[in-house]
């Protein structure tokens, strides 16, 4: 019973939001499609911004990994990481995590595939996928798209917070999946 209500739910939630919405702003007065067309034009003109920061930090990825600065790095973290519990096939997916999207997906995948969805590793590397960022992209992306030029302590911050699901990822598939 409660499975049913709850995929129930799940398969009316977003059409009801996109229902509900409108027809709230358009009760309220609003001109829902001019106020819909002025945000997506606005949304166009931030999507143009951004291009030269996603094109930057995706040339300097690519550079990091071509030179062999990336196989130096996991070569040098594997170790002691793997004192700590950490599989050294993951040391590559949370060097990468905080760069890229795409390229942490795409060593994610690489794991599910080489070690399976159900092996320690192919969870582990799900629960890092999950619960960490992409701390450079953002800072890079968001923050040189609005002429933030001063991130102060945003990424140190940024960067713990990837440190510490990084940490809470190790521990809890640990605990949960030995």
């Amino acid at each position: 019973m409660t499975s049913a209500i709850i995929e129930t739910v799940s398969v009316w939630a977003i059409p009801f939001l996109i229902g509900l919405i409108p027809l709230y702003g358009w009760v309220k007065g609003v001109k829902v499609y001019d106020t819909f067309v002025e945000g997506a034009e606005e949304g166009f003109r931030m999507a143009v911004r951004m291009i030269p920061f996603l094109v930057g930090i995706l040339v300097a990825l690519n550079i990091f990994q071509a030179s062999g600065a990336m196989a130096a790095v996991t070569h040098w973290l594997s170790r002691p990481l793997h004192a700590l519990g950490v599989p050294p096939a993951v040391v590559p997916l949370m060097l990468v995590r905080p760069l890229s999207g795409g390229a942490a997906l795409g060593v994610t995948t690489g794991l599910l595939q080489h070690y399976g969805p159900d092996s320690f590793i192919g969870r582990l590397a799900s629960t890092v996928q999950g619960s960490t960022d992409t701390t450079f992209y953002v800072v890079s992306l968001y923050f040189g798209s609005v002429a933030v030029q001063k991130t102060r302590y945003a990424l140190s911050v940024a960067l713990l917070g990837d440190l510490a699901g990084f940490i809470a990822a190790v521990v809890v598939c640990r605990l949960l999946f030995g």
